[in-house]
């Protein structure tokens, strides 16, 4: 019997390689840590207004009690949604697995991929995280923007080495 419910479970990238084709992990990428600051705060007013509803009269004690489960329901929501949000990068592709309720997959073959964008706003250069935009040749595209990205530099540049090793821009080179 598992501990949680599968739909809370961490997502199995593994069923998701074409493993037959010969496709390996390159890096597993989870969101920055400062995605969990926004639910950390929501949690903090949430037990805030949980002590308020012990000190506060009986007739009106039912609303801070309200008000601090949902909060406390909505920071754990959206650090489950963080937690269970992956972008993998392979030899073959790149994709992204998210959700909590219902998961999605989207995919870019590394062929369809015409331009990265690494965005560093200036929190994200003294936190160290960015934003990843791919560009690709399809107008609508599901894998688009991949925000909160830890060491970005280093995923751009295993992209960039993978596109390169793969031979889709150019001939790979040889040491």
């Amino acid at each position: 019997m598992p501990l949680l419910p599968r739909f809370l479970a961490e997502p199995d990238i593994g069923r998701h390689l074409l493993r037959d084709e010969g496709e390996v992990i390159v890096d597993e990428v989870r969101k920055h840590w400062v995605v969990y600051v926004v639910p950390a705060l929501l949690a903090g007013a949430g037990v805030f207004f949980l002590w308020v509803f012990l000190v506060a009269p009986v007739a009106v004690a039912w609303v801070p009690l309200l008000v601090g489960l949902g909060l406390l329901v909505w920071a754990g929501w959206r650090a489950l949604g963080a937690n269970l949000d992956r972008f993998v990068i392979t030899n073959m592709r790149v994709f992204r697995v998210k959700g909590v309720l219902a998961r999605s997959l989207a995919t870019m073959p590394l062929g369809r991929i015409l331009d990265i964008t690494v965005v560093k706003p200036m929190t994200g250069r003294i936190l160290g995280y960015g934003h990843f935009t791919f560009e690709s040749a399809a107008q609508d595209q599901g894998l688009r923007e991949i925000r909160f990205v830890g060491d970005p530099d280093t995923r751009d540049l295993a992209i960039q080495r993978v596109v390169q090793r793969s031979g889709l821009r150019g001939a790979p080179r040889v040491n």
